[in-house]
């Protein structure tokens, strides 16, 4: 997941050659992702190594497995299994800590890179976008940057091999295969014609981008570690493995379940004719981000869900935001177009 490993957008329509993508004024600062993001290839060190790989790429749909990608995130994953043992031996404060860095680092995704940069869909002060933007470095799922381009590429491409976790290619690829192996031409060739520019306009984006590994060594993996033991005397090793290692494979989960679990399962009554779903299971993990069928449909809706009682801690935040003055010109679907969507295209269920 980081800027240099793990790979992971239907707002802004406006088509730019890939030239004047690389001619932006804030070019230096893609040098070496947003050139993989326009090329990937394969340099086999060995004849047997370049056989296991063609095996595995045909099963894979012709893409080249990112061997690294799937040795750590197996490592991260025992990891996390490791540090359930150590969950009754763990203070109370310890775990209560481990939740709280939890929902920080899911505020950093849903109010972050989701809602705020690749939709647009509600604007931040200064202090909030700083905030956020540390949040998505706890969250450790590609910088802002890029995390927002391939949500935008996404939205435009859904449920196509240019989404970069097509649904169509099952569950596994959707919810953490697409990490494993090297993005579709597809997703290389039309994410080229999207124009991605407003997001370096913003400084804060820019900044995360520039310090992006330093930023996330320290607010994914120091922080949280350290913070207990400093302050309660939690030890090093319960606090690595519950509050960094368990909090964040977690959070990766979650997160994936959007894209997988949300595609697949669960009603449309906005649009049927559309993957997305609505899934309370994944709302309840994605502090609400699991109301997909009508986020598919209506992309610009800051609440990415039908305002009213129901569970979207991600909207609440942005609402308290507001009432601090630190949130403006939140977006939304007027009632009618729900009612009359709904009526034309839903599945009836709601």
């Amino acid at each position: 997941m980081g800027s240099e490993y793990l790979q992971s957008s239907r707002l802004h329509d406006r088509t730019l050659g890939s030239c004047s993508v690389l001619c932006h004024p804030h070019r230096k600062l893609l040098p070496h992702v947003h050139m993989e993001f326009l090329h990937c290839s394969l340099c086999p060190s060995s004849p047997s190594l370049h056989t296991t790989e063609q095996s595995l790429m045909a099963a894979g749909g012709g893409q080249a497995i990112v061997w690294r990608n799937v040795v750590l995130m197996g490592l991260l994953h025992l990891g996390a299994v490791y540090a359930l043992s150590l969950v009754p031996r763990a203070q109370l404060l310890t775990l209560l800590w481990a939740y709280f860095c939890f929902l920080m680092t899911a505020l950093g995704v849903t109010a972050g890179a989701h809602r705020l940069w690749s939709h647009r869909s509600y604007k931040a002060k200064l202090p909030l976008r700083i905030f956020l933007a540390a949040a998505n470095s706890m969250a450790f799922q590609n910088d802002i940057y890029e995390w927002s381009r391939d949500h935008r590429v996404h939205h435009k491409y859904s449920e196509t091999d240019a989404d970069p976790h097509n649904a169509r290619r099952g569950f596994f690829f959707s919810h953490i295969g697409w990490l494993f192996v090297r993005k579709h031409k597809d997703v290389i060739e039309k994410g080229r014609k999207l124009d991605f520019t407003d997001l370096l306009d913003d400084p804060v984006v820019r900044f995360q981008r520039k310090y992006y590994k330093s930023s996330v060594v320290l607010m994914c993996f120091v922080i949280p570690t350290v913070v207990p033991w400093y302050l309660w005397g939690e030890s090093l090793w319960n606090a690595y493995f519950l509050a960094s290692i368990l909090r964040y494979t977690i959070s990766l989960n979650v997160t994936w379940l959007v894209n997988s679990a949300a595609h697949m399962y669960g009603n449309r009554p906005y649009d049927k004719y559309i993957n997305p779903r609505q899934n309370t299971f994944v709302t309840l993990g994605a502090i609400g981000e699991g109301f997909h069928n009508y986020h598919h449909t209506f992309p610009f809706d800051y609440s990415a869900s039908e305002l009213g009682l129901k569970f979207n801690p991600t909207t609440w935040f942005i609402d308290f935001m507001f009432w601090l003055g630190l949130v403006t010109d939140r977006k939304q679907a007027p009632k009618e177009m729900i009612q009359a969507r709904k009526e034309r295209t839903g599945d009836g269920s709601a």
